[in-house]
């Protein structure tokens, strides 16, 4: 009666410990990236075409128009932000939601959800969770997409917004998400003690770039000057905030070192901006 029951046993353990590891039909993935000041990210199961017919009008299509999608595979797609966004012009707070929609031909409704447990459940839809809804019109690709592809680009030149794009098979869809990082700039500025010179030139280009104090920002990057000698990147923002304060001759002279100092280091870039400032300068 042992020999029986310590088989049982060993096979029982045997097969706990064993471990087949086989390609995942919809592998995950993870993009991610910082807008401003703000973590954006997108966890998802990519779904592949494998020869199917994925959107379209009917039930011979994987995702039908007009039919609530978990937009992706097994549990759907997460998307997650570190700080309250606006997305679509939509107030939402920073969290995780679910990213859910609705394709059609000429237009796409997306959903962001809150309760993360619904999964791919998607037929106990709970509108009162909806953080937010809006509607995308979709693009046609030139070449498929095999596999569904999620992408976060065109972030802008002011880092305030960048746009979110779904992809597969020749559809594409993109909506923007949009951050606020001013009053953590402000904030970090206004309570830090003593800056160093890096803090000082960072808080004068920073003045600079977005309308501030120009006078705070010229005294800010001639103090970090004095420390951060013939340092030709930070003399090429200082003639930048001598040109905005109407100071030509003194930004012309900056301009000069900067432009002298960029070609002992051998830094073509910095070289040509200061040629273009000294040229609109004269």
């Amino acid at each position: 009666m042992k020999t029986p029951l310590i088989l049982l046993l060993s096979a029982f353990c045997f097969a706990a410990e064993a471990q087949v590891a086989i390609p995942a039909p919809s592998p995950p993935g993870k993009v991610s990236t910082v807008v401003g000041l703000t973590e954006i990210q997108v966890e998802y199961f990519r779904p592949q075409m494998r020869g199917r017919k994925i959107f379209g009008d009917g039930e011979a299509y994987v995702t039908p128009y007009g039919r609530m999608w978990r937009t992706g595979a097994n549990n759907g797609t997460v998307i997650s932000f570190s700080d309250d966004v606006t997305v679509e012009g939509i107030k939402v707070p920073k969290g995780k939601y679910l990213l859910l929609t609705i394709p059609d031909a000429s237009e796409w409704t997306v959903m962001l959800y809150s309760d993360l447990s619904l999964g791919g459940n998607v037929h106990l839809y709970d509108k009162s969770k909806e953080a937010a809804s809006f509607k995308v019109r979709p693009i046609t690709l030139p070449h498929p997409v095999e596999t569904m592809t999620v992408n976060i680009g065109d972030i802008s030149d002011d880092s305030k917004q960048a746009k979110i794009e779904l992809a597969w098979e020749k559809t594409s869809v993109k909506f923007t998400v949009e951050v606020e990082y001013d009053s953590k700039v402000m904030a970090s500025i206004q309570s830090t003690k003593d800056m160093n010179p890096y803090d000082l030139f960072q808080a004068a280009v920073y003045y600079l770039e977005n309308g501030k104090d120009l006078k705070q920002a010229l005294a800010w990057i001639t103090k970090a000057e004095e420390s951060i000698k013939d340092a030709y990147w930070l003399q090429h923002q200082k003639a930048r905030i001598q040109q905005a304060l109407g100071d030509k001759a003194g930004a012309l002279a900056t301009a000069k070192a900067s432009l002298e100092n960029a070609k002992a280091a051998h830094d073509l870039p910095y070289q040509k901006m200061n040629q273009e400032l000294i040229a609109a300068l004269q």
